[in-house]
């Protein structure tokens, strides 16, 4: 009985070691992979992390759906993603779910749902959503136009180093009193971050 019984965890030790490895690993290890252009092994490990409520995890898996890295294109999966790290008060993922409803990429167009998302991510000190908020109060797309707050969220991008910001900034100055610009400076320099979630 004692060999039968050593046959036996020796049989299943070594069906073990051949078996494919589990999906684990650290977000480091996720993030190697993806430095490195190893897309799949990347998606395969943001997954496992994403799958556990990882914020982050889940807002490079998105990513990674939107742009097709890794696995195929899926605007629904990316929304997926997206929205849970969004939910979380995930910025990077706000900016990008609101991308999406902004281009209508796997959703209807729709202004106001890209506006709440880019307001809630600007808030929390997202330059490339602020830059995307400042654009919206300059064209007004879903709102009315508002050169003082075009102003003030490009200025608040410029301050962080966002290249085209400080450009649309100054131009959209152009078009203002100095009463509008001073009230828009005013604004940005009152401003703080809100690490709210929605």
């Amino acid at each position: 009985m004692t060999r039968a019984y050593t046959a036996i965890v020796a049989s299943v030790v070594v069906m073990l070691s051949f078996a494919a490895p589990v999906a684990a690993g650290t977000y480091e290890d996720a993030g190697r992979a993806y430095a490195r252009g190893d897309y799949e092994t990347a998606a395969r490990l943001f997954r496992s992390l994403a799958e556990q409520g990882d914020a982050v995890a889940q807002e490079r898996l998105g990513s990674m759906y939107h742009e097709g890295e890794g696995v195929v294109r899926d605007y629904a999966e990316a929304l997926k993603w997206y929205r849970l790290a969004a939910d979380q008060g995930d910025p990077s993922a706000q900016n990008n779910l609101a991308v999406m409803y902004y281009n209508g990429q796997g959703v209807p167009q729709d202004f106001a749902e890209a506006f709440k998302w880019y307001r809630l991510a600007a808030e929390q000190g997202n330059t490339i959503a602020q830059s995307n908020l400042g654009s919206m109060y300059a064209k007004g797309q879903g709102l009315s136009v508002d050169v003082v707050l075009a102003h003030m969220w490009f200025n608040l991008a410029a301050a962080k180093g966002e290249p085209e910001a400080a450009k649309t900034r100054d131009m959209i100055a152009s078009h203002m009193t100095a009463a509008e610009i001073a009230e828009a400076q005013k604004l940005a320099r009152e401003w703080k971050p809100n690490k709210r979630v929605p």
